[in-house]
């Protein structure tokens, strides 16, 4: 039950991070393109690479790792509001918008999920 709490706190601030920084994001003045759920979803894949490469090499207690990754990092990026805005593109008629919201999350933030993790092992191997 513990662990439950822990990642329900995790996932509340992973709430508010992603309605504050979508939300900031949002307002630069790029159409209709959904650029605060793509920036939210490629921090949240570079933080989860980094975090991920730490983990492995540093002594963090399950709790923490599940605080940060299932809980904050969880409710911070956004998938189902990807596919819903991505729908929303396709049913516009905005075919190239879509299409290139497909491929920047998925592509670049896959891209930030390694750089991350081996910026991380960097880091660490640095300091060892």
């Amino acid at each position: 039950m513990k662990n439950v709490v822990i990642i329900a706190l995790g996932g509340a601030l992973g709430t508010l991070l992603r309605y504050f920084v979508s939300g900031v994001i949002q307002k630069i003045p790029v159409g209709i393109f959904p650029v605060g759920t793509l920036a939210v979803n490629l921090t949240g894949s570079l933080l989860i690479g980094i975090l991920w490469g730490l983990f492995e090499d540093l002594a963090v207690s399950y709790s923490v790792r599940s605080f940060l990754l299932i809980g904050m990092l969880g409710a911070y990026t956004t998938f189902s509001t990807f596919v819903f805005e991505t729908f929303n593109l396709l049913r516009d008629g905005e075919i190239k918008m879509a299409v290139a919201n497909i491929l920047l999350s998925n592509v670049i933030g896959l891209l930030l999920v390694f750089g991350g993790y081996f910026a991380s092992k960097s880091f660490v191997a640095f300091f060892k």
